[in-house]
């Protein structure tokens, strides 16, 4: 049951890996790289109970809370790039 598990997380990996390469916007984008993060973690949780290896666990906690800060930090720069953009059209002067 747990090769399973592990196969069918690495397909949706993959599947996770080609929407990220396909898609359309980058919020798209952003969210297919969150749910592949999501998903390694699950990989390394199941590996770290396959192996019996417990301290696994604590590097899937980390790559966790690395990959939640990581989407922060790109959805928060597309954000202020967007409204920097805006208001670059909106001032005088500055059409092309």
């Amino acid at each position: 049951m747990y090769y399973a598990v592990t196969i069918a997380t690495l397909v949706t990996m993959a599947l996770a890996l080609a929407r990220a390469l396909m898609g359309p916007t980058v919020y798209d984008r952003v969210l297919s790289v969150n749910m592949f993060g999501t998903k390694t973690v699950l990989l390394l949780s199941v590996i770290a109970f396959l192996g019996g290896r417990p301290d696994f666990l604590d590097l899937a906690l980390a790559y966790a809370l690395i990959n939640f800060i990581g989407v922060l930090a790109v959805l928060e720069f597309f954000k202020s790039r967007a409204v920097r953009r805006e208001l670059e059209r909106s001032e005088p002067g500055t059409e092309r």
